[in-house]
Order: structure tokens, then sequence, then C-alpha cells
């Protein structure tokens, strides 16, 4: 049994760019989230060197910790399964190189967009660590910002008050909504 130990940023602008390592699309999809905070997800995209897919289930441990058990599954069992899912989300996938833990981040595609989420993989939830300048507002633990949530709503469903919070902390402003002008 392995712990994922992560800390989540928000992402202000693009002064990540010059870090990328590698980038890749990302198809998941979650075929079951309990309340007492259990996945399933199946991903796609991930693992380009074998063509398979990978199965993953997370659930709760201490803190910022969670346990992670990962497969790797034939990609036709992956498509299958993503087939099978209720909630799924895409995104494009950056490898960072950054110092103190393994960085990513995520660029999630409509109806998520324009949210970008940085998260890095930490040996020990007190491990000292440098955050860069573009990491605007740390999320570690909103759980609506979680994959899984966020595969069900959505960031443009959200309500405009809380979508507005999250896009301003990004230095975006959301899109001013109203009634439909009907005039002619």
């Amino acid at each position: 049994m392995a712990l994922e130990i992560e800390r989540r940023f928000l992402v202000h602008g693009d002064g990540w760019r010059p870090q990328v390592r590698w980038s890749r699309p990302l198809r998941q999809g979650y075929l079951t989230r309990d309340a007492a905070g259990v996945t399933v997800r199946v991903r796609l995209g991930e693992d380009t060197a074998t063509d398979q897919a990978r199965l993953t289930i997370k659930a709760a441990a201490a803190g910022i910790a969670r346990h992670e058990f990962e497969y790797p599954i034939p990609a036709t069992d992956g498509e299958a399964l993503l087939n099978l899912a209720a909630h799924r989300l895409g995104k494009t996938r950056y490898g960072l190189d950054l110092p103190g833990g393994d960085w990513v981040l995520d660029v999630f595609e409509p109806p998520n967009a324009p949210l970008v989420l940085a998260e890095v993989e930490l040996e020990r939830a007190d491990q000292p660590l440098v955050v860069p300048p573009w990491c605007a507002l740390e999320v570690t633990g909103r759980l609506e910002l979680s994959n899984a949530s966020l595969s069900i709503t959505p960031l443009s469903q959200w309500p405009e008050d809380e979508r507005r919070a999250v896009l301003g902390a990004m230095g975006l402003r959301a899109p001013a909504t109203g009634p439909a002008d009907c005039s002619s």
C-alpha cells in the first residue's frame, strides 16, 4: 500500500511554462466515489510507453496523505471502463522540472476550463517546500477542487460567487452572466 502525500495550488499566469519537461493529454473517469472518500478512477493517456490505462483506488488517510493503489490495465479495458464511468474529465498534464518533490500541472478542458492546478507529491507531510510564485493559492484539502468532485460538478456549474473567487485567485475574470437580451 502506498501513501500519496500531495499539496495542490491554483495557478496564476504562465510563469510555469519554462519548467515543462513533458506533456500528455489525460482522460479519466470515476467509477465510484463514496462519502468516506474512497474513489475508483480509470485514467487513459498517462502510460505512453506501454499504451496501458491505469486503475486507481484512493482512500482518505491522516492529514494531507491518502492511501493510493494503482494498477496498469490494458488500454482496451481502460476505454471500456471509461465508457462506463458516469463522471469524466479531460485535461493536459505537464511534468515540471522543479525542486522539492514531483511537480505536475493540469490544464483542464471544458467544462472545467480555464482551471489550472499544480500538484506536488512529497515524501513527508512536513517536508519543506519552496512554492513557485505562480502558485496563487494553496487548495490542498478543498474537496470541491478534487478531480473526482470536478468530474461531478465542473467549474462551469459552480455558483457564480464561488467560480469568481477561484478565477480571481488565478488572475482571471469570470464572464458576466445575466438575463438574456430579448430586445429586437
